[in-house]
């Protein structure tokens, strides 16, 4: 018997594996989940973004995870409610990311190739 620490998606379990009866094959039995840990590299590399962020008062957020395709509005450019301002790929669909409502693009927080979560702020508007 052996016991393992797996992290999955920052989620970390604790395993035990042991010797199966019969097969001789190893079978993985959990034990249990541990406390979520923090990477190291999550607070670094958040900061710039935030930085450089939030010019605007209308957040323009991701509704699902993906890449970012390509930017459609550059920042002083005015969007109409419904405008796409950032096309993302998420399950091999391109998916328009639009304007909340309208307004003037204050800034773009981020850059055609970025991995990106759901909720993630892609842009704002003023």
């Amino acid at each position: 018997m052996k016991n393992y620490t797996i992290t999955v998606n920052g989620t970390v379990y604790d395993v035990v594996v042991e010797e199966g009866a019969g097969s001789g094959a190893p079978v993985a039995a959990p034990v249990k989940k541990a406390a979520p840990v923090a990477k190291a590299t999550a607070a670094p590399a958040a900061a710039p973004k935030k930085a450089a962020a939030g010019a605007g008062s209308i957040k323009v957020e991701a509704g699902a995870a993906g890449k970012v395709v390509r930017i459609e509005a550059n920042v002083g450019t005015a969007v109409k409610k419904g405008d796409a301002v950032v096309v993302i790929e998420s399950m091999k669909m391109e998916i328009p990311v639009v304007a909340p409502e309208d307004g003037t693009v204050a800034s773009i927080d981020c850059a055609a190739g970025d991995t990106i979560e759901a909720g993630a702020l892609l842009a704002t508007l003023n």
